[in-house]
C-alpha cells in the first residue's frame, strides 16, 4: 500500500506536456486551501499509483485526480472535480455534469491527442522550484 499525505488529493499529470504543466502551475496558484499534491504520470510513483488504482496504461494520457482511499477521476471528470475545489465562479463548472460523459471525454480526448502539436513537449518532466517543491510527491 502506498502512503500519501493526509487530507490531500493527488493530481497525476503528463510531466512532459506543456499544456499539462501550465495547468499544474494554474492549479498551484489557485489552490489556496492547499488541497492538491502532484505526481508526473511518467514517474515511478505515478506508475505505482496507476497500478494501485488498476488504471490501464491507455488512460495514462489523461489527467487523473486521486483522493486516496476514496475514489479517482480521469479525463473531463477529473478536470471538473479539480475546478470545483477553487470556489468562486469555478463552482459553476459542475453544470457541465449535464453533458454526457462520453461527449465531454470526446472533447477532452481531442485536446489530449493534439496537445503536443499545439502546445509542445518537454524533453523531461519539469523540476519544481523551491517554493512549490512541497506540492510534488
Amino acid at each position: 500500500m502506498l502512503n500519501f499525505p493526509k487530507n490531500k488529493k493527488i493530481i497525476l499529470f503528463d510531466g512532459v506536456c506543456n499544456l499539462c504543466n501550465s495547468a499544474v502551475q494554474y492549479i498551484i496558484k489557485h489552490d489556496t486551501k492547499d488541497i492538491f499534491r502532484f505526481v508526473a504520470l511518467q514517474s515511478e510513483l505515478g506508475i505505482s499509483i496507476c497500478k494501485h488504482l488498476g488504471v490501464s496504461f491507455s488512460k495514462m494520457d489523461s489527467i487523473i485526480l486521486y483522493n486516496p482511499g476514496v475514489s479517482y477521476f480521469y479525463k473531463s471528470s477529473a478536470a471538473i472535480e479539480i475546478a470545483k475545489n477553487f470556489g468562486g465562479f469555478w463552482k459553476l463548472i459542475s453544470i457541465f455534469r449535464i453533458i454526457p460523459i462520453f461527449m465531454s471525454d470526446y472533447i477532452y480526448d481531442y485536446i489530449a491527442k493534439n496537445r503536443y502539436n499545439w502546445y509542445g513537449k518537454k524533453e523531461s518532466c519539469m523540476i519544481p522550484s523551491a517554493e512549490i517543491k512541497a506540492k510534488f510527491l
